[in-house]
């Protein structure tokens, strides 16, 4: 494969080759992955499993209170320790965002 051939250059205006399928695509490619999303998509999926998980968790307490021998002990455990963990690293996500936000918005 050619990179710097007649046909990669035109005047001022070159056309960069993806050597690896793994690197994103550019502005006028279309990606070729259907793992490739944005992260808006990513954000919003990541905070809907954290729902997720204190749902669960919040159902197995409920259903540990109302039904005890129809709820291992250890799954309400895992599901706590599961749903605490999630909401811990969201929070320390957000603050690192708003944290960063605070540095650019001071830089001025």
């Amino acid at each position: 494969m050619n990179l710097w051939g007649p046909e990669t250059t035109h005047s001022d205006v070159f056309r960069l080759v993806r050597t690896d399928p793994r690197h994103m695509p550019g502005k006028f490619e279309q990606p070729t992955d259907s793992a490739v999303r944005d992260f808006s998509g990513m954000l919003l999926d990541s905070l809907q499993e954290v729902s997720r998980l204190e749902n669960k968790h919040q159902e197995l307490s409920v259903r540990s209170i109302i039904d005890p021998d129809s709820v291992n002990p250890h799954d309400v455990t895992i599901a706590s320790a599961k749903a605490s963990l999630a909401l811990n690293i969201t929070k320390n996500v957000v603050d690192g965002v708003v944290r960063a936000y605070r540095d650019i918005v001071n830089v001025r």
